[in-house]
């Protein structure tokens, strides 16, 4: 599994709705892809739960490689974000583990997530050549347990290896109260596109 986000970062007087409405003209069209396990649609406002822009940031989850590819480049979508924002930065991780929470019920009128929260952290630089093996292990035990959180709809841990970054990337289906702490962003999340979610390997992906 491969995760992609790209953030498009929009001026302080930015109307919002004009997003939205993009969204919601978009969304059907992710709803069904083929290889996408999710894609959450994020937008987060200047002022609201500690963010400092306006921000259009999708965050996706791929289950094949070859139709991520397709996205990018192949003519299957992202050509509509370079035409009308030019080309982002995409970020790319591999994903560690993935646990479904108890919000995720799968039942038809089950709440959508209304927010995400990510964080970012450095993997620590050290001699011993199995303490990589050790964190990460660490981290997804830490992430189960934080899966388990009422709210939660689904708990991600991914590895970016040219940064060396982990990324833990939370749906919720509430909002948090309070101005997360450094290094931790809050996105709403105005429409999930879920095709393939509940084909995504519950827990350790190894």
């Amino acid at each position: 599994m491969q995760a992609k986000q790209y953030a498009i970062t929009l001026p302080a007087d930015y109307d919002l709705d004009v997003v939205r409405r993009r969204i919601a003209a978009g969304a059907p069209l992710l709803d069904d892809r083929a290889g996408l396990g999710f894609k959450a649609w994020l937008l987060r406002e200047r002022g609201t739960a500690g963010s400092p822009v306006n921000e259009y940031a999708p965050f996706y989850v791929w289950r094949s490689d070859g139709e991520l590819a397709r996205f990018l480049v192949g003519g299957g979508g992202f050509e509509n974000i370079v035409r009308d924002f030019g080309r982002p930065v995409v970020r790319h991780w591999t994903v560690l583990a993935q646990f479904a929470g108890p919000a995720r019920t799968g039942e038809r009128d089950a709440p959508a997530p209304a927010s995400a929260v990510r964080a970012r952290s450095a993997v620590p630089v050290g001699t011993d050549p199995l303490g990589l093996a050790a964190h990460v292990e660490r981290e997804v035990e830490r992430l189960r347990e934080a899966a388990r959180e009422p709210g939660v709809h689904t708990a991600l841990l991914a590895l970016d290896p040219d940064r060396w970054e982990l990324l833990r990337f939370t749906l919720r289906t509430d909002r948090p109260g309070a101005v997360p702490a450094d290094g931790t962003e809050v996105f709403g999340v105005p429409h999930l596109s879920a095709p393939g979610l509940a084909y995504l390997p519950e827990g350790r992906a190894w």
